[in-house]
């Protein structure tokens, strides 16, 4: 699912890495929130606090909501300047690098979360609004800006249009691509609702640890991956000694 890109990735491609990165970020966004009181998985709502603080002359704590903003966007452009370099140096790292980086990132907010909270709350927002920043802008790229994982706003939009549209265009090849996009878009929503409502039960016994189940989901997703495409290029490799043997006899 971190390697499939162009027409080579297939809706069950997307579907698997929808799955995997909305509950993530589902359980990044409920979590961070209870934590630090602050939007950690998009930028809409720190934007509207950045122009209320400046209409208040209150210059520091705008500044503190750009950074916020700020920290989404480098998440996005480490992500897609890390895509680029790694893939002229080792192409079948190209996506892993990324996610490992996010995981990384993860595991930081976990440790050092619970002096933060108390000491430097932003500290935790930013560094989970990069985390997401990161994730937002992989998953666009390997999806081809098909799948979103970080907020439901403009899934929400997408859903609406593509259900009305089932009613207007009935051919064979409309009605099922249309299907799949609203298939790929309900998952990734229900995904994103049930990191949510993980996050939420988990995590007044967990508190800041609750991020801990994500980070192993992110960690077992690259995995799983890796170990899959090691075992396909293994057997592909004994396929064609196999042919090799044959056309030798």
């Amino acid at each position: 699912m971190f390697r499939h890109t162009g027409e080579a990735r297939t809706l069950h491609h997307n579907l698997r890495i929808a799955s995997l990165l909305s509950f993530v970020a589902g359980l990044v966004n409920v979590a961070g929130f209870l934590a630090v009181q602050r939007l950690t998985t998009n930028v809409t709502g720190h934007f509207a606090f950045f122009v209320d603080e400046v209409y208040k002359l209150d210059f520091l704590q705008a500044f503190v909501f750009f950074l916020h903003i700020f920290f989404f966007f480098l998440g996005s452009f480490v992500s897609g300047f890390l895509v680029e370099w790694v893939h002229k140096k080792k192409e079948s790292y190209t996506y892993i690098i990324p996610a490992l980086l996010e995981t990384l990132i993860l595991c930081i907010v976990i440790f050092f979360g619970p002096y933060w909270i108390n000491h430097n709350p932003d500290y935790v927002s930013f560094l989970l609004l990069f985390a997401m920043g990161l994730q937002n802008s992989l998953v666009t790229t390997i999806s081809n800006a098909i799948v979103r994982t970080t907020h439901l706003t403009g899934l929400f939009t997408d859903l609406g249009i593509e259900i009305s549209q089932l009613f207007f265009y009935k051919a064979q090849h409309q009605q099922q691509k249309l299907k799949s996009s609203i298939r790929l878009r309900l998952t990734i929503i229900s995904f994103f609702f049930l990191g949510g409502i993980m996050g939420g039960v988990l995590y007044g016994r967990l508190q800041i640890y609750v991020l801990s189940i994500a980070a192993l989901a992110l960690f077992l997703g690259i995995s799983f991956d890796y170990i899959r495409y090691r075992y396909l290029l293994l057997k592909r490799k004994y396929l064609l000694l196999g042919r090799n043997d044959k056309d030798a006899d």
